[in-house]
């Protein structure tokens, strides 16, 4: 009879609303190399996230090339994509300014014209790829910055930056990861190419999934139980790595730039009415649904209630291509105005003994679970009905899981190891 341990203990439980991402990458080999899509993919899938993808990545292949590829066209116009990643050839941004500007520039302009006049609401994305483990030999002679990754990575962030900037856009800051590490861990940086010194190897692509992960969904990848088919040490490493260079500092690389954003506030203006006030960033149009019926479309407005009690109070702000909502429960008397914003998936209990999970669902509504595997294997998928408990089976595991308790709008992560 095999021994069974069983340890039990929640690494991440966050409120985040399960996203869904589509995703068009036109690159080259660098993008290909050990199947970066694919990557991002099952990294998303194992923290409770969805991502479509599509790509056209054909080797050596330039930004000028995939402007006039009618495969890259075609894939552009096949649907309103949430994100088209940009790669240009690996060695083209570094080289002078002026060859840059006149040779990489107008052609990623083009691109971004043709992304969005597909669907003006496609955030295009720069992935900002490194210097070469030994720089850029072959053209070193003729611009020094390339004789080392130091120099040669350098001007890859300097083209990469000002093509997003002049573009709009958003940057996947590989590279800076890349030199993060190489400043910090040389011998590990030295593992994230394959034997030419250039491409990445699977641990390169992973760091880079990583780092693409926290730019499209503006979460951290660490505690993810997926791995890649590294060690969990080592891939905790990159983890950490990629949150460190994009989480922290996402206006760096104009990330969520253009996103909707919103907030409110309230102040009683004497009897039943209350003052409401608002702010709001990049919108065209806000709202206020007061919960009595009433609303308004005023950023600052005063609203008067007809009698005491608790409301369902939204702040909605929009644009053309996003929007954001703040809800809270307001309770008003003719003395006092108080906010209580419960987040009813709090009290969902989940707990794990003896190879079976429990989960007490006392909220009002059903519950989709999941259960993942560190592969990012999808090992179970169903539905908990409102104020009910479920016993769950674990026979299927063996290794860290992460259990997914999804109401439709908000989801915590709870993550176990079951050794056998």
């Amino acid at each position: 009879m095999k021994n069974i341990i069983l340890v039990a203990f929640t690494l991440i439980s966050f409120h985040a609303i399960a996203q869904q991402k589509s995703v068009l990458f036109l690159g080259n080999s660098y993008t290909a190399t050990s199947n970066l899509p694919t990557t991002l993919y099952n990294l998303a899938a194992a923290g409770g996230d969805t991502i479509i993808h599509d790509r056209n990545t054909p080797g050596g292949y330039t930004l000028e090339g995939h402007s006039t590829n009618a495969t890259s066209l075609s894939k552009i116009s096949s649907r309103d994509w949430d994100f088209v990643v940009l790669q240009e050839q690996s060695q083209k941004p570094s080289f002078p300014p002026a060859q840059v500007a006149a040779e990489t520039f107008p052609y990623a302009e083009i691109l971004v014209d043709s992304i969005k006049s597909n669907y003006e609401c496609t955030e295009p994305i720069f992935f900002m790829t490194w210097g070469r483990r030994d720089g850029d030999q072959q053209n070193c002679q003729f611009y020094t910055p390339l004789c080392t990754f130091e120099g040669m990575n350098a001007r890859l962030r300097e083209s990469y930056m000002e093509m997003a900037e002049n573009n709009d856009a958003t940057v996947a800051p590989c590279g800076a990861a890349w030199k993060e590490l190489h400043e910090s861990d040389n011998a590990s940086w030295s593992s994230l190419y394959s034997g030419d010194g250039s491409h990445p190897s699977a641990k390169g692509t992973y760091l880079n999934a990583c780092v693409f992960y926290a730019t499209m969904f503006r979460q951290s990848p660490v505690g993810i139980p997926y791995y890649a088919n590294l060690a969990q040490q080592e891939a905790e490493q990159l983890q950490q790595l990629a949150a460190d260079i994009v989480i922290d500092s996402l206006e760096n690389w104009f990330i969520g730039h253009q996103d909707v954003g919103g907030s409110a506030n309230f102040s009683l203006a004497g009897g039943l009415s209350v003052n409401f006030s608002g702010q709001s960033e990049n919108t065209s149009e806000v709202e206020w649904l007061f919960g009595d019926g009433q609303t308004s479309n005023e950023l600052n407005t005063e609203h008067s209630y007809t009698l005491p009690g608790t409301y369902q109070v939204s702040f909605i702000v929009s644009s053309e291509c996003d929007s954001d909502t703040t809800d809270f429960e307001l309770t008003v008397n003719e003395t006092d105005v108080s906010v209580n914003d419960p987040h009813p998936i709090d009290n969902v209990n989940v707990s794990f003994n003896q190879n079976r999970l429990t989960i007490d669902n006392p909220t009002e509504k059903d519950l989709v679970i999941s259960i993942v595997d560190a592969q990012g294997r999808l090992l179970m998928l169903q539905t908990l009905s409102s104020k009910s408990v479920q016993d769950i089976g674990t026979d299927q595991v063996n290794g860290f899981f992460l259990v997914n308790v999804d109401d439709g709008e908000n989801r915590i992560s709870k993550r176990f190891v079951q050794i056998r």
